[in-house]
């Protein structure tokens, strides 16, 4: 399957963690998997969802005020849970109060306001009879914690079974493929079982039929089209595109006791950290079980929107920018590679620099106000050049939260990388 260009130019997207976990406020899945609750008390939740107050339209004009160009919601969590009418297990929002499939709205909603459509899907099913059927073997790897939930009894195995489960799989994928169209299929699970043992091959081979265009995400054993790190920046980007999944507080789905929202500023500063090392940032929220966004996820989102406004130029249609050492701080890059875009984390005092820099400089502004600064060159020595020194911003300028300053050179970067004289 071919990346699509939408996706390296999308920049943010929007992770929803969303279904029977949300009305205790408990983990998705995990909460039963470890003994937290014991599994026929998680089960029971499914009789408070309701969904009641699901607005799908202000999902998405929610998530489009915030910069996002994408969304990826789960379908089915590692509970076996699915928020659509599957055909092929009686584990759905059927037999909830809320009683009508969720994801066909979303779809539709996204779409209106021209966002693309992700959802996200479980490679594992920790409620399926045949799933803890055979254990786990990869020759490139060891895993296996013993759970009953997750693999066979020690000294069993029922290979017949196993594939009982993959028919499932695939007839569960089939199904949100068909209905749906998605843009982007955001798996998951894969852990738990080797490739081979997933098939994960002919999975994709089976998708690219189906869907060609669809977009696969890093978790298939190889075979996906994106790197998928999780909670944390990467010190060295991945090879190729990128996007890390970030939650808004600590919990990717609704819980009530969970208040660490991370600040606006603390988002942007994930987020210019991201784009400028080359990725996408899926920024997850946790809508309540009847639909609801929690206003602090609401005010955070708008929040981070309301800054990518603000400097849109350095975000959308940019590419990843300066390298470690020339600048203290990420930088995007403009398409044609001829405005370096430098983003000032902290209030930069009396000068902002880069290093390494060949280019001459036309011209020096800050986005949002549109004030130009002046520039210098510093030292240098042979084909080593000197410092660029820009003065900074007067406090009128300064962004709350980040600064942005354009660099516009007289010709494509050009960067000095070697060691300088010996």
């Amino acid at each position: 399957m071919t990346m699509q260009p939408w996706f390296p130019g999308a920049k943010l997207g929007i992770f929803i963690h969303w279904g029977i976990y949300a009305v205790d406020g408990v983990a998705e899945s995990w909460s039963f998997y470890t003994g937290d609750v014991p599994y026929e008390t998680y089960l029971r939740q499914a009789a408070g969802f309701t969904a009641a107050k699901y607005d799908p339209a202000e999902w998405a004009r929610l998530f489009a005020r915030a910069g996002a160009r994408y969304a990826v919601l789960t379908a089915r969590h590692h509970d076996g849970f699915a928020l659509w009418d599957t055909a092929v297990s009686d584990l759905s929002v059927m037999r909830t109060p809320a009683g009508r499939d969720l994801i066909g709205p979303y779809v539709d909603a996204l779409r209106a306001v021209g966002l693309r459509v992700g959802l996200y899907y479980s490679h594992s099913d920790w409620s399926h009879p045949d799933y803890a059927s055979v254990p786990f073997v990869d020759p490139d790897r060891e895993w296996d914690d013993g759970n009953r939930f997750a693999t066979a009894a020690p000294g069993t195995s029922d290979p017949v079974r196993w594939q009982r489960y993959l028919a499932y799989r695939e007839a569960q994928i089939g199904e949100l493929v068909s209905a749906y169209r998605p843009d982007l299929l955001w798996f998951d699970g894969e852990w738990e079982r080797g490739e081979r043992q997933w098939r994960m091959r002919e999975l994709r081979d089976t998708l690219a039929e189906w869907a060609p265009e669809t977009i696969l995400n890093g978790r298939m054993g190889g075979y996906g089209d994106y790197a998928t790190p999780e909670q944390g920046l990467p010190i060295v980007a991945p090879d190729g595109p990128w996007e890390l999944c970030l939650t808004v507080n600590d919990s990717w789905g609704f819980q009530h006791r969970d208040t660490n929202f991370k600040s606006v500023r603390e988002l942007v500063r994930w987020f210019t950290e991201v784009i400028g090392a080359g990725g996408n940032l899926l920024l997850d929220v946790g809508p309540r079980e009847d639909g609801t966004i929690p206003p602090e996820s609401v005010q955070r989102l708008e929040g981070l929107g309301d800054w990518i406004a603000k400097h849109a130029e350095a975000v959308y249609g940019t590419v990843a920018g300066l390298p470690p050492g020339h600048h203290y701080g990420p930088s995007t890059l403009s398409a044609d590679r001829r405005t370096i875009y430098l983003t000032c984390l902290d209030i930069p005092r009396e000068i902002v620099t880069i290093r390494g820099l060949r280019n001459a400089v036309r011209r020096v502004r800050v986005v949002g106000s549109g004030a130009e600064l002046a520039h210098r060159g510093s030292g240098g020595h042979g084909e080593v050049p000197g410092v660029t020194v820009i003065t900074a911003p007067a406090p009128a300028d300064l962004d709350d939260y980040a600064t942005i300053i354009a660099v516009e050179l007289d010709g494509e970067l050009d960067l000095y990388r070697g060691t300088g004289r010996a």
